[in-house]
């Protein structure tokens, strides 16, 4: 098995090429070629994430997303922010979230903390 680090384009290019036809033949795991299909996704994903980072979205924005996904309204959103004033000014960006409303955020509509955070 001749797999080294992806250092170059060119390397992450092949690679890209070689899992894509890994997971085409769908090999069993534990075996030669699910193993290598394993290690290089690994290495894809450790290249991908020190070439192409994600920023972490903006945590109203978050909120937003919850709030549409599970079709929730300001209204919905008063037990884990406060009273109605105060969902409209976070949701505005007037208000910075405070350490409770991210916890209740966090536990109550599974947002990630640490998403929620970078709000503080």
């Amino acid at each position: 098995m001749d797999i080294r680090p992806l250092r170059t384009e060119e390397d992450y290019k092949a690679a890209l090429a070689a899992v894509s036809a890994l997971v085409d033949a769908d090999p069993a795991p534990g075996t030669p070629e699910g193993d290598r299909l394993e290690i290089l996704s690994l290495l894809v994903e450790r290249y991908e994430d020190s070439h192409f980072p994600l920023a972490s979205p903006d945590p109203v924005e978050a909120i937003k997303f919850r709030m549409e996904q599970q079709g929730l309204k300001a209204s919905d959103m008063k037990p884990y922010i406060g009273n109605t004033n105060r969902v409209y000014e976070v949701l505005n960006g007037k208000r910075a979230l405070s350490l409770s409303m991210i916890r209740r955020l966090h536990a109550g509509l599974h947002i990630p903390a640490e998403v929620l955070i970078g709000a503080i």
